[in-house]
């Protein structure tokens, strides 16, 4: 077995290799020409340098796996790698200990003003009365998030006596009891808070979600962490609060543009600032290297697959047949989780006509991170896991397809603690994703770029309202789909169903004045340009 080390690893990761006896290990500084040292090797180590792309592969015949000593794969192609047969794995939650420590650390530096006090004393002053603080114990923590870091964030927050509270529809009510966090709404945990930490994704859905009406709905004195996205806070909305004490502090590690420059939290002193350095420790660094070590070696020794971000190898003939299909259950999970109200306790799947005689794993694991994947970085490898992890039961069944209908279809169910949903979907002319039903209605809609989905009372006018709405906001209809209520569960008999395709993107002024056409019940915006 041979594996090849392209970029400098530490001590601890190399001696995993080495304990193998009969491997032969090729380190970043043997190696004159990569695409040589490649030609016999199983195995390739890198972390963000060096990039790996289809022609290097390809200078690479007998290589089974790839990994990479980080999170971000962009230095990868996964696609080739996945026509090649090539496993490509990363090491996510590796770094999850230093990012809550951080978190907790910024608490801490807000809570005691530890900032000011250091400067206080640093420009020769003992400013002890000014700089009475308050204790972490007894204070509400809501955590926006509770994948990997933010879990970690509440286990220690625990040792501090503080009550949790958290807001994550991808976890089950279980795991949240296991580490005595309540969960809440979106809304309970914005007005509960006296301190708010963020740990979500950036998502269509979760961009700019503090704002300046989210920020009004919280306590008076709150104090607001984020070691995630920048793009998750309208910053100029944060730093009007921060000026004006409603916010009493925020601790950010993170900001729309890096390094930032002028940006409006410059000179705020209940603000601590940090240049991304939440996942920056030697440990977090060294598990990295550690963690992708133990992977490669028990792929190439056992055939175990761990934190894979493409799809698992399959013949070229198979792969091509599956392809759309595990596309489109993607996009499907994607779409169906627009819906869901509550925590997901289960997920289920039936597979009926010619889909369900295929290997139906990729199919099943790409509508699950469908599902999953505003919540973190969940892949068709690892999205099975991930539920099984978060307490999400998955229930698989397939079954011939009816006659006269279409020939592969896909039925998706949420179970939730609130309510149930379904939606189906197949593919139609090889590789168009189409939208077969909704809660059983009946509507045939592209699962492709911005959708607007409209439920309503069935009655005259409302698509002339909705035409003229749009049109007044110059959004193009790409395509309008209609569908008719008559037994369903959850939308009762005389209501009706739209999907909108449009062309652009949707203002929060476009949702509201939907929303308010007195006939329209909801409206969902669903973007599914990144969908995979």
């Amino acid at each position: 077995m041979k594996i090849v080390l392209a970029e400098k690893v530490s001590p601890a990761t190399l001696a995993v290799f080495k304990a193998e006896p009969d491997w032969q290990i090729l380190t970043h500084d043997q190696i004159y020409d990569l695409p040589a040292a490649l030609s016999d090797a199983d195995g390739l180590v890198v972390r963000s340098a060096v990039q790996v792309d289809d022609a290097l592969m390809a200078a690479a015949p007998k290589l089974r796996v790839i990994g990479r000593a980080g999170v971000g794969v962009d230095n990868i192609d996964a696609e080739a790698a996945t026509r090649r047969g090539i496993v490509v794995m990363n090491t996510p939650g590796a770094n999850a200990v230093a990012v809550a420590e951080l978190t907790l650390g910024l608490m801490i530096g807000l809570a005691r003003m530890v900032p000011k006090a250091n400067a206080s004393m640093h420009a020769g002053k003992w400013e002890k009365k000014s700089l009475q603080g308050s204790e972490l114990r007894n204070k509400k923590l809501g955590i926006l998030g509770l994948g990997r870091i933010g879990l970690e964030v509440a286990r220690r927050a625990r040792s501090f006596g503080m009550e949790l509270i958290g807001h994550d529809p991808f976890v089950s009510a279980a795991v949240a009891r296991e580490n005595a966090i309540r969960l809440v709404s979106l809304d309970e945990l914005f007005k509960e808070s006296d301190y708010l930490t963020l740990h979500v994704g950036l998502t269509p859905q979760t961009a700019g979600i503090i704002n300046e009406k989210t920020i009004a709905s919280m306590k008076k004195g709150v104090r607001i962490i984020n070691c995630a996205r920048g793009e998750l806070i309208v910053e100029e909305a944060l730093a009007a609060a921060l000026k004006t004490g409603y916010v009493a502090g925020a601790g950010l590690d993170v900001f729309h543009q890096e390094p930032p420059k002028n940006s409006p939290f410059f000179g705020l002193d209940n603000v601590i600032l940090t240049p991304h350095i939440a996942g920056s420790t030697a440990e977090a660094q060294e598990a990295v290297g550690v963690q992708i070590a133990l992977q490669v070696r028990e792929y190439l020794k056992l055939g175990v697959v761990q934190n894979a971000v493409n799809l698992p190898s399959l013949s070229h003939e198979e792969y091509l047949e599956i392809a759309p299909y595990i596309h489109m259950a993607g996009r499907l999970g994607t779409f169906l989780a627009q819906f869901s109200q509550g925590s997901i306790e289960g997920i289920q799947l039936s597979y009926s006509g010619r889909i369900a005689e295929a290997k139906t794993d990729l199919v099943r694991n790409s509508a699950i991170a469908g599902i999953l994947g505003h919540s973190e970085n969940v892949n068709r490898i690892n999205a099975a896991a991930v539920a099984q992890e978060r307490g999400i039961r998955i229930h698989e069944e397939k079954k011939e397809a009816a006659s006269g209908g279409a020939g592969s279809v896909l039925k998706l169910t949420l179970h939730t603690s609130s309510s149930d949903v379904t939606a189906s979907a197949t593919v139609l002319h090889g590789n168009s994703a189409r939208l077969l039903s909704l809660d059983g209605i009946d509507i045939e809609a592209p699962l492709q770029g911005t959708l607007l989905t409209i439920h309503n009372r069935d009655v005259p006018g409302v698509i002339g309202r909705v035409g003229t709405i749009l049109g007044d906001h110059r959004i193009n209809i790409a395509n309008f789909a209609l569908g008719r209520s008559d037994r369903s569960h959850r939308i009762p008999q005389g209501n009706a169903l739209a999907v909108v395709q449009i062309d652009g993107s949707v203002t929060p002024s476009v949702l509201e004045a939907l929303k308010n056409v007195e006939a329209i019940l909801q409206v969902h915006l669903v973007n599914l340009d990144d969908a995979k």
